[in-house]
């Protein structure tokens, strides 16, 4: 028989335990909410009700941190969601069970991860265990608004002290702070954005929050070598006892490839009878075979690197692992800036100086555009300042034609000049005849 009566602070208190089984009093007042009394001498507020025609029961609260009062105001509330239609137990077991952005995350590097370039892929993994996993992890997918978007992209752009360790052993990188990174959060912001269209693709939200997220100005690094500094590069790598670094830095140079083409280059991928170089679409960036000329000069360092390997071996520059290509080439790097004195240049400057020597050969954008394999016409349009030279001289030669001709102007009386008197002398009256 259910037990009814109004539920008081000394009824709850008072309740008596009932051995090897559990038992509800009923309120009098709220149908349906109640005091379950354990076996165990604890005691938790209840609602009961039907929904759907089943028969439900939610606990809310226990005693005595919820008082009376308290979980009788909240089955008032509960039963005005039922009576509208809801389903209160059901939506609070659909929020615990609610996918949370580790969640995003890891099926995001399952799903999508896999059919990026291994550098591309390992950049974005990285974006979401430094920087979004700390702020998101623990909410839920629903829960990230635009602004919480904002305020990610914001904490990124300002920069991090390097190196992230708490205690650098190098005093000098220990004294340098942080330094803003506005490249960095808008490559976070694409992550993101990709992140969030999956979320809707597969039904964790309704919309995107980092859609049209505000990217940060970028300004693009324009560093080229000039002619003094590639005559210094060029000596330093000729005095350099590391024969396969210093052939990795010519090829970048001779090719305008990226270092991690080279790197990965195999002797397969070189006619070395037709000068060219067929790049297969697992070491492009865009992920696309790409197939360039090369010169006699990029063709006798394959050639050489022919003699200098272990007969058999499949790589271009193989690596101190066996069966695998080089996997670095920055401490010779550092070491060749020094000697040739362009600390502020990096490998892939390399790449932008055979751009801009291609443009003062008479290169065309289109052909610069297919040479270092750009998908975008828009990437190869940084290079197009550089041809301002035969423009300015095109407009010089224009100018030329109307510059205006000196004229020699004559006087038709010539007028006499006569000396001003000096200063305390006399003036003398002339005369006239």
């Amino acid at each position: 028989m259910v037990m009814r009566q109004k539920l008081t602070e000394a009824v709850v208190r008072e309740a008596a335990v009932t051995e090897g089984r559990d038992y509800q009093i009923f309120d009098s007042e709220v149908r349906g909410f109640a005091v379950c009394i354990y076996r165990s001498g604890s005691r938790a507020f209840t609602l009961d009700y039907r929904h759907a025609g089943r028969q439900r029961r939610m606990t809310f609260g226990r005693w005595p941190e919820w008082s009376v009062a308290a979980a009788r105001t909240r089955a008032k509330e509960l039963r005005r969601e039922i009576d509208a239609g809801d389903d209160p137990l059901a939506n609070r077991t659909a929020m615990r069970e609610a996918p949370r952005v580790t969640d995003l995350i890891d099926r995001y590097v399952e799903v999508h991860l896999p059919h990026l370039a291994q550098l591309n892929a390992a950049d974005q993994a990285s974006m979401m265990k430094t920087f979004i996993a700390p702020a998101w992890g623990k909410m839920l997918v629903t829960e990230v608004s635009t602004y919480d978007v904002e305020l990610l992209l914001t904490k990124v752009a300002e920069g991090r002290a390097r190196p992230a360790k708490a205690k650098p052993r190098n005093r000098a990188r220990k004294l340098k702070g942080a330094r803003p990174t506005p490249v960095r959060a808008n490559r976070v912001g694409e992550v993101v954005r990709k992140m969030f269209a999956y979320a809707v693709k597969w039904g964790w939200r309704d919309d995107n929050p980092a859609m049209g997220f505000r990217h940060r100005m970028e300004t693009p690094r324009e560093r080229f070598l000039t002619q003094a500094e590639i005559t210094r590069l060029a000596a330093a790598l000729d005095a350099s006892e590391d024969l396969r670094a210093a052939n990795i830095i010519r090829l970048c140079m001779l090719t305008g490839a990226r270092v991690g083409e080279v790197r990965q280059a195999r002797f397969e991928d070189f006619n070395l009878e037709h000068l060219t170089w067929t790049k297969p679409a697992t070491t492009t960036k865009q992920r696309r075979v790409h197939r360039v000329p090369i010169s006699d000069e990029a063709a006798a360092i394959v050639r050489q690197q022919k003699q200098a390997v272990f007969s058999g071996c499949a790589w271009l520059f193989p690596g101190d692992t066996p069966g695998q290509p080089v996997q670095e080439v920055r401490r010779f790097w550092r070491r060749i800036q020094k000697e040739a004195g362009i600390e502020d240049v990096r490998i892939h400057d390399l790449r932008h100086t055979f751009a801009s020597l291609l443009v003062s050969g008479g290169a065309s954008l289109e052909m610069i555009g297919k040479l270092l394999g750009h998908s975008q016409m828009q990437t190869t349009q940084r290079y197009a300042h550089l041809m301002d030279s035969p423009l300015r001289a095109g407009v010089d030669a224009v100018a030329s034609v109307f510059q205006p001709k000196p004229r020699l102007v004559h006087n038709a009386e010539p007028r006499s000049v006569v000396p001003a008197p000096r200063r305390g002398a006399k003036s003398v009256k002339t005369s006239s005849p």
